[in-house]
C-alpha cells in the first residue's frame, strides 16, 4: 500500500471537537536571516527589525523579530494538524502580541478548537473556529490569535 501523506494532513470537520488542543511540533528557530528577509520582502524597514546598532539603545537592547513573521509562523505551524485540508482561511481576529520575540528564539504553537459548525450554504463542508497560541522555548506565550477556516466533511469530494 502506498501512503502519500495527504490523508494525515489537516482534518475533516468531524475530527474537530470544542476543547480539543493540538500541540504543533516541531517548532522553528527564527534566524537573523529569517527576520531580515521577511522584513525586507514585506517592505518593512522598521529599524526595530533590521538595525542592530539602533537597537542597542532601545529598551530591549537587541533586534525584535517582525511581529507579522511571528504571526505567519504560528499560523503555519498549525496547518499540518488543523487546516491542511482547508478550502480557505475565512477570518483572523483578536491577534495579540503577548511578549517580544528575538532572533534565536524557537517558536512552538498550539491550537484549541473553540467551535465547529456546518456550512450554511455548502452541505459538504464546515467551519472550524480555533484559538492559536505561540510560545517561545521558555514556554512564554508570545502571540495569540483566533481564526476560522473552511474544511470538508469526511467523505466529501476533495478539490
Amino acid at each position: 500500500m502506498i501512503h502519500d501523506g495527504r490523508e494525515n494532513f489537516g482534518g475533516y470537520l468531524e475530527d474537530f471537537k470544542p476543547g480539543d488542543i493540538y500541540k504543533h511540533w516541531p517548532g522553528k528557530t527564527i534566524t537573523e536571516m529569517d527576520n531580515h528577509l521577511f522584513s525586507l520582502l514585506t517592505m518593512n524597514p522598521q529599524p526595530l527589525h533590521i538595525d542592530e546598532h539602533y537597537m542597542k539603545s532601545h529598551q530591549h537592547g537587541k533586534i525584535l523579530v517582525n511581529g507579522t513573521l511571528v504571526f505567519s509562523l504560528v499560523v503555519g505551524l498549525s496547518v499540518r494538524d488543523t487546516s491542511g485540508k482547508a478550502f480557505a482561511n475565512l477570518e483572523y481576529e483578536k491577534v495579540t502580541h503577548d511578549a517580544p520575540v528575538f532572533q534565536g528564539d524557537t517558536i512552538y504553537a498550539e491550537s484549541e478548537i473553540l467551535e465547529t459548525r456546518e456550512s450554511r450554504t455548502k452541505p459538504d463542508r464546515g467551519i472550524v473556529y480555533a484559538e492559536v497560541r505561540g510560545f517561545n522555548q521558555r514556554e512564554e506565550r508570545v502571540l495569540t490569535l483566533r481564526r476560522r477556516f473552511l474544511v470538508p466533511k469526511r467523505g466529501a469530494r476533495q478539490a
